[in-house]
């Protein structure tokens, strides 16, 4: 349908401003047409058409002409109606007349149609429409803007009918085409996509938008350091820099765009672009126009590629209680369905540079937290001790604070003892009456303060600097690769971790709160619980690591690799604690698939365990030759021994081959081993003894119905297996029950049924000899992973 014929009068000719610098083109005055594909969905509703309206009022009478579109999959008839309903929506500023606004919402309605666009001949016959009104209204084309307000996996099909079949024809129409996030899931599918548009565009035809970078206070970062500079070049640095916190607060949950988020996650959705846009801001180096594109983003890629890698240790993961049935009702999954997306997330980040070499750099964001606010605090150290309360002595820090929370408005804020900065003539103005309020605990009167003059909602600026041609504030291909290389390694090794679940609200206290170590975070506090009938149901099995009871003793509790690494945290402080005794640390291990983990963990991440003052035994032993591969000796070795410093004569397989026959009961190889233990180990107690527990509820190779596993008087025994190699040697149960502390590992989902058993029988050595484990002046210690507890 061609658009309604009428004057140039009518019309409110609209031109662009002449933009110069390098980076920016020129715009050639004519016709505009914009297209929103995806122009009837939420974003669009809620920020796109309200922004090209905005568009539209200020370019009013300035010599262009436009036609704007809406275009999707659905057939005319359907979509329209939605369409037009969202244009009579859009408002005006508060410095506009009613009667004004009237006029230019309905000449904004006059411009605008619904177009299908679902196949390439769509695409022509959209560019056929354009080249018609032209002609027959005499103007010359000045471009053709295309926002994908669609899901990325449409872009390369998208671009290339774009390409085929709706470009400018001729060498003056310009071509701009917008991507919204999420550009790709990580390096390779980036990667990916790059190479399909750039088969399509021109990298200059790209406009990768951020709305954050639209933000007011996120557009100013590079110009207030422009303007600070002299000020700033001195404290800008690892010397004066205490630390830099970039935060997005939300209070909102998912529901609704759980099909999108649990496949993002909170890293992915906020921090792998938003956060790091806005720390790319505050560290790159300061280019020398702030209006060369190419060199602001060129030193955005130099400051990417000088962050030090992340790994898992470098950031903490939660997710709010909800999400779990949020994601089965909208998902359409089961009760048994769990996802461990996180919905929170602080990434602690270094740079590998002279300048900010060991300053900390906290990336956090989260749904569901206690308010919503968002900001970023440059913390500077400060050296002042005052007697008295002096303002000199209170925090000095740079606030670039994004808008909500308590202040409400976007606003820079510095610290009156810090330095006053300059707020040159224009948008911006200072704030000199300060309201009642705090700011990240401390009152508005003890900063100086500047906010905008008139806010802006960050999409209605991007669409103008889009409509400019401005670069600054879009994401190049470069530095897209660039951050996805960094953030890429990370979200790999999450991939299997298990987030802290928080309740939401001001209920979450401190379990989000954070501690650094050196280069590494975690969260501050432990997640407690005390009972067995609180790690049942849905909450219990979203928690990292959980304390609690069973059967009466001590659990500890985890996703697999969470409590393997506990378990061998416990260990070395068992070990650490021994040796700062003066004594030698005694450790009997279990052998079997099961500590396999462990061993690898104490091998390749516990550099400072004591190996040299440390003695390893076996818990039991297979009738078999000890280089046989069903060896528990020929296991420990394999996996652990080997790998570490520790002195052979510390190291005491069980003599179960003995003048070439194996467990004969003549050679009293049990004896031997007794006798061993009772010279070496003080008091034959073990400091630390490692427990399995089998199916048929037999511990060691303490089966039921062996009388041995009773006996008082001897350490080691010969026992009888139900399965083959039938012969064993065991310790008793009187050896383990000696202990200092005796930790008994259970993982895996086919023992959730045994888990689930033990809880109930009463202590019955001779039925179930794992019962009998009960040390006389130790500890007993369950570490059970969440698949065996809760299945």
């Amino acid at each position: 349908m061609a658009l309604c014929m009428y004057t140039t009068t009518l019309l409110f000719l609209l031109a662009l401003c002449a933009i110069g610098g390098h980076g920016e083109e020129k715009q050639s005055r004519g016709h505009v047409s914009v297209v929103v594909v995806g122009g009837t969905g939420d974003l669009a509703k809620k920020y796109l058409w309200q922004g090209f309206f905005q568009l539209y009022l200020k370019q009013v009478s300035s010599g262009n002409t436009f036609s704007f579109y809406a275009s999707g999959q659905s057939p005319k008839d359907k979509a329209a109606p939605i369409f037009f309903g969202i244009l009579k929506a859009v408002s005006c500023p508060k410095d506009v007349s009613d009667e004004r606004c009237a006029v230019l919402k309905e000449q904004f309605l006059r411009l605008a149609q619904y177009w299908q666009l679902k196949t390439l001949d769509d695409y022509r016959n959209l560019a056929k429409q354009i080249k018609n009104q032209v002609q027959e209204e005499g103007l010359t084309e000045a471009g053709r803007l295309f926002y994908l307000s669609v899901p990325a996996f449409a872009y390369a099909d998208i671009a290339d009918n774009i390409d085929t079949g709706c470009r400018p024809v001729g060498g003056t129409a310009w071509l701009r085409v917008v991507l919204e996030k999420p550009f790709g899931h990580d390096l390779r599918s980036a990667q990916t996509l790059a190479s399909q548009l750039g088969k399509a565009l021109r990298n200059e035809e790209m406009y990768r938008i951020d709305h954050y970078l639209g933000k007011q206070v996120v557009s100013k970062i590079l110009p207030f350091r422009v303007e600070n500079k002299r000020f700033l070049d001195p404290i800008w640095n690892k010397h004066h820099m205490e630390r830099i916190e970039i935060v997005v607060k939300e209070t909102l949950d998912v529901q609704g765009r759980i099909p999108f988020y649990d496949q993002y996650g909170v890293i992915r959705d906020v921090i792998q672009n938003h956060l790091t846009e806005v720390m790319a801001l505050l560290t790159m180096p300061l280019p020398a126009k702030l209006s060369d594109s190419e060199e602001v983003l060129q030193n955005k890629l130099w400051l990417l590629s000088s962050l030090l890698p992340l790994g898992k240790n470098q950031a903490v993961v939660g997710q709010y209680q909800a999400y779990q049935a949020e994601v089965q009702r909208e998902l359409n999954k089961t009760k048994d369905h769990i996802s461990i997306t996180p919905t929170f997330a602080a990434v602690l980040a270094h740079m590998g540079t002279a300048q900010y070499e060991g300053v900390p750099i906290l990336l956090i964001s989260g749904k569901m937290l206690d308010e919503r606010v968002g900001y970023a605090r440059v913390v500077f150290k400060n050296d002042m001790f005052c007697l008295q309360n002096s303002y000199r002595c209170k925090p000095k820090e740079i606030i670039f604070y994004f808008g909500h929370g308590s202040l409400r408005y976007p606003a820079i804020l510095v610290s009156k003892n810090l330095f006053k900065p300059s707020v040159p003539e224009g948008e911006w103005k200072e704030v000199t009456d300060h309201t009642n309020v705090d700011v990240l605990g401390s009152p508005l009167s003890d900063y100086y303060v500047q906010t905008p003059k008139v806010q802006q909602e960050a999409y209605a600026e991007l669409i103008s600097r889009i409509f400019a041609g401005d670069k600054n504030s879009f994401i190049s291909t470069d530095n897209l690769l660039a951050s996805w290389d960094f953030w890429t390694p990370l979200l790999e090794s999450l991939a299997a971790s298990f987030p802290r679940v928080y309740p939401g609200g001001a209920d979450n206290g401190d379990l989000l709160d954070v501690r650094l170590k050196g280069k590494e975070i975690t969260y501050k506090s432990d997640v407690v619980f005390l009972g067995p009938e609180q790690v049942k149901g849905e909450s219990a099995r979203s928690f990292l690591v959980m304390q609690g009871t069973y059967r009466s003793n001590d659990m500890v509790s985890a996703w697999a690799e969470e409590l393997i690494e506990r378990l061998a945290f416990d260990i070395q402080e068992a070990a650490e604690a021994a040796v700062l005794r003066g004594d030698v640390f005694h450790m009997a291990l279990s052998g079997g698939s099961t500590p396999i983990a462990l061993f690898h963990r104490l091998a390749l991440h516990h550099f400072s365990f004591p190996w040299r003052e440390t003695h390893i035994w076996m818990v039991d032993e297979r009738c078999v030759p000890p280089t046989d591969l069903e060896s528990n000796f020929h296991n420990i070795y394999q996996h652990l021994l080997q790998h570490v410093r520790i002195p052979y004569y510390n190291i005491h397989p069980m003599p179960v081959q003995f003048k070439q026959r194996l467990c004969v009961e003549e050679d009293m190889t049990a004896l031997l081993y007794h006798e061993d233990i009772s010279r070496l180990v003080n008091g034959s107690r073990f400091h630390f003894v490692l427990l399995g527990v089998g199916h048929d509820g037999h511990t060691a190779s303490l089966f039921p119905g062996a009388n041995a596993a009773n006996s008082e008087n001897d350490l080691v025994v010969l026992t009888e297996s139900p399965v083959k190699p039938h012969q064993r040697m065991s310790l008793t149960l009187d050896a383990i029950n000696r202990a200092h502390k005796v930790a008994l590992l259970v993982m895996g989902k086919g023992k959730h049924e045994l888990v689930t058993q033990l809880s109930r029988v009463k202590d019955e050595p001779n039925k179930w000899p794992i019962t009998g484990v009960k040390p006389k002046n130790g500890t007993l210690v369950w570490y059970i992973d969440y698949d065996a507890l809760l299945g």
